[in-house]
């Protein structure tokens, strides 16, 4: 069984950055970001491995970054240049049933919102 807890949330203007945090309880080798807006289909953010190894959604290329400290089982989430349209509660996820930005996975964190205002 592996715990998810996000943190880092909050309300920011277009242009800003905020960072997600996301402590992990147990070991995981894959462990990603994805986001719901209401309205929307969750979505696959980012994922990393344990060895580094990175993947994005086009949308967020180049704005977001994902890494984590397997030293603290925490894993981020980088966010600049937010967008209006990147407002939406953010998980992370830990073991995937699949493709790891399909949103099929193992285990859940509660979520943190990010609001984006123009």
């Amino acid at each position: 069984q592996v715990h998810l807890v996000e943190s880092g949330g909050g309300s920011v203007q277009a242009g800003g950055s905020l960072r997600l945090s996301c402590v992990a309880s147990g070991y995981v080798f894959h462990i990603g970001w994805f986001r719901h807006a209401p309205g929307k289909e969750r979505e696959g953010v980012a994922a990393i491995d344990r060895g580094g190894s990175t993947v994005y959604t086009d949308s967020v290329k180049g704005r977001f970054t994902i890494s984590k400290d397997n030293t603290k089982n925490t894993l981020y989430l980088q966010m600049n240049s937010l967008k209006p349209e990147d407002t939406a509660m953010y998980y992370c996820a830990a073991d995937p049933l699949g493709w790891v930005l399909d949103p099929a996975y193992k285990y859940w964190g509660q979520g943190t919102q990010v609001t984006v205002s123009s």
